[in-house]
């Protein structure tokens, strides 16, 4: 017994000071290197800074509307529901959004709203939602502000990132820029 406990006591230690301080270390080295250090991309706009890559709340009528969030966008508290689909509390919270959308979107038939527009992501804090997202709120957003449909394809054309080496994830929309991409639009 007393063969084992050195070592391991030693493999202990030497875990510590490499998960706690090289690591961190390391990383945080190679982030450095990175677009505004590491801290992540921010954008300004309306005199007020944004974090792309932390959801947004747009729920306006003339904006692209967001992806739902389980943590209501708050950036120190990224997490998802615990709810199973099965849950009646959460299928009337989805059920809630479906009505929602439908109201601000009566053109839309319930079977062509996206699963990413009524469901929050695994973190509450996803940034980008899906191609068809969009597609399907430019009827709304052409009437609210006196924008042509096919202005407002060709900018959800322009802002679709396209799957990392073409074949990696699928293709996403930045929610914020293109809201903000939106705004600029004459």
């Amino acid at each position: 017994m007393k063969k084992h406990i050195l070592p391991a006591i030693k493999l202990t230690v030497v875990m510590i000071l490499f998960f706690t301080v090289i690591y961190p270390l390391a990383v945080w080295g190679i982030a450095q290197f990175a677009p505004n250090a590491g801290k992540g991309e921010i954008i300004e706009h309306n005199g007020k800074k944004h974090y792309v890559n932390i959801g947004q709340s747009f729920t306006e009528d003339k904006y692209f509307w967001s992806r739902p969030s389980a943590v209501d966008y708050n950036a120190a508290g990224s997490g998802g529901s615990n709810k199973g689909p099965s849950n009646e509390e959460y299928l009337a919270e989805v059920q809630a959004r479906i009505d929602t959308f439908l109201v601000h979107n009566p053109r839309i038939d319930k079977s062509e709203i996206p699963v990413d527009l009524v469901t929050a992501s695994g973190s509450g804090l996803d940034p980008n939602f899906s191609v068809q997202a969009a597609k399907v709120q430019v009827a709304r957003i052409a009437e609210t502000r006196g924008i042509d449909e096919v202005k407002l394809n060709q900018l959800i054309d322009e802002q679709t990132e396209k799957p990392l080496w073409g074949m990696f994830g699928p293709e996403k929309i930045n929610v914020l820029k293109l809201n903000i991409a939106l705004d600029q639009l004459k």
